[in-house]
């Protein structure tokens, strides 16, 4: 173990899990990889139907939103509850109850007739990956108690994640190509059937043995904190800090803090506070949300200049990030045996260090030259999120009792869903003001032209194609220039955030112990 304060928990306290043969422990962790790849696909499949979406059920703007919102923040309101129920009633059962819900919906959903309809589709699906996701990692920690095994485990499972995210966009636009929008969801169904088929007889089942009493107030409180928190930040990514967005996020901390307060009061509380305190365990989640941070805040500009600026369709963009994203896989894998020799703490350090230096490589290039200087600062730092991110979570699962893991690794999980969506909102939210302050519109250029230009480069772009050729080339000039000056301030301060983390990451876990 890496931290004096992991604990392994009693044989009697997990009585189903026996000794299981080491085919077994691979053969689970194989079939656990489908609900994990789904997961990770799914996220970016959706992107390429929803032209197809909106044209064939006639969405509006509004519905179209809720379409892409709906599953996220029904999956961050409900990933704690779902870890705690699966402490509870068996992680096993939850993974097949969410995987045998999800696959019936995706169906369902595929088929939609109207946006009311795919909206609902998309909120149940949203309740039953909550199910899937806390269930797998915590599966992980009660099926391989060797530290060692465990890693590489974790490194697969997080490995998981990269590949689906890559091959998502490819997956997505190839399926909407040849057959249509509800492909994407079908799939689903049937990417399922192998772990509902083989996962009761392989996948051991695991619990926790004294779980205390269900204390609803406390789910509820729990819903009520991160439904409004994720929708403020959403709405902040979209219209700025304004009045709507502190509201929401606003309700959601008042609403969290009343959720602490009464797990610190209760006698079986749905999550343990106390696990904070655990410094492991604290900055590993930090670390977590901060390499989901970076990624996923990257990738937001770096998507719009492959389009936008070098004019990439959007599955040539998708492609174009690839080798980035497998290595993320690759830097996952090899931190494994690295830390029998290299402190985790310093793994860890190490890898948002990379992520910084990615980020420092987008601040020096030259990108009007091409994509070559952003597409290698996204290797780096996707070098670094692989590796910080794989030797976090195992430092989150070993901070905690066994029979604890599913109610950590929902925090894991909310950890992802958190920075995953303050990366965008809030580097996004930086880039879009640093292009409409830089922005000088050509003279010339009509009134509404200026005002779509005035918003977004995409704005700039359809303006411009309804323009006269030298004025076109003039506001897609002065665009991109503008664009180009809020890459280079946005991954500055990216620079700044991974290197502080890399420090706070190097002292607080120096004393961490190397693995055995």
């Amino acid at each position: 173990m890496f931290s004096p304060s992991s604990t392994q928990a009693p044989r009697s306290a997990r009585p189903s899990l026996g000794k299981a043969a080491p085919w077994r422990d691979w053969t689970a962790l194989a079939l656990l990889m489908f609900p994990v790849l789904l997961v990770a696909v799914d996220n970016t499949a959706l992107t390429f139907a929803l032209p197809e979406i909106a044209r064939s059920l006639d969405v509006g703007g509004i519905q179209l939103l809720w379409i892409v919102d709906a599953y996220p923040l029904v999956l961050a309101a409900l990933l704690v509850s779902m870890g705690n129920l699966g402490d509870r009633i068996g992680r096993r059962r939850l993974l097949l109850l969410g995987s045998t819900g999800f696959a019936a919906v995706s169906a369902a959903t595929a088929f939609a007739p109207s946006a009311e309809w795919l909206i609902a589709g998309r909120a149940a699906l949203g309740v039953f990956g909550a199910m899937l996701m806390p269930s797998t990692l915590s599966l992980i920690r009660n099926i391989f108690t060797d530290p060692n095994r465990r890693r590489l485990a974790i490194a697969v499972w997080a490995a998981g994640f990269s590949g689906g995210a890559a091959l998502g966009p490819i997956f997505g636009g190839w399926l909407v190509e040849h057959f249509w929008w509800g492909a994407v969801f079908l799939v689903a169904a049937f990417l399922l059937l192998p772990l509902l088929a083989f996962g009761k007889v392989l996948i051991p089942e695991s619990k926790d043995a004294n779980p205390g009493r269900v204390d609803v107030p406390s789910i509820v409180l729990s819903v009520i904190t991160m439904a409004p928190f994720v929708y403020g930040i959403k709405e902040f990514a979209v219209h700025g800090f304004g009045a709507s967005a502190v509201a929401f996020m606003g309700f959601g901390l008042v609403m969290g803090i009343l959720f602490v307060r009464r797990q610190q009061r209760i006698e079986s509380p749905m999550l343990d506070v106390g696990l904070f305190k655990n410094k492991v365990f604290s900055t590993a989640i930090v670390a977590n949300i901060l390499s989901l941070f970076s990624m996923t805040g990257f990738i937001y500009f770096f998507a719009q200049h492959l389009q936008l600026v070098e004019g990439q369709s959007p599955m040539e963009a998708g492609i174009a990030m690839i080798p980035a994203l497998l290595a993320t896989v690759v830097a996952g894998l090899l931190v494994v045996p690295l830390v029998r020799k290299v402190r985790p703490g310093f793994v860890v350090a190490g890898g948002l260090t990379l992520s910084a230096v990615g980020y420092l490589v987008a601040v020096m290039g030259d990108h009007g030259s091409g994509p070559v200087f952003l597409l290698a600062a996204l290797t780096v730092l996707a070098v670094g999120v692989g590796a910080a991110e794989t030797i976090s979570n195992d430092l989150i699962l070993a901070s905690v009792p066994a029979d604890k893991s599913g109610a950590a690794s929902a925090i894991s999980e909310t950890g992802y869903e958190l920075g995953s969506l303050m990366g965008t909102a809030v580097l996004g939210s930086i880039l879009t003001a640093s292009y409409q302050h830089n922005l000088v519109i050509p003279d010339g250029v009509p009134t509404e032209a200026a005002r779509k230009s005035g918003e977004t480069l995409a704005g700039a772009v359809d303006a411009a194609s309804g323009l006269p050729t030298q004025l076109s080339e003039a506001l897609t000039t002065a665009a991109r220039i503008a664009f180009d000056s809020g890459v280079h301030i946005t991954a500055a301060i990216g620079l700044v955030l991974m290197a502080g983390a890399a420090v706070m990451a190097a002292v607080v876990l120096r004393k961490v112990p190397k693995a055995k």
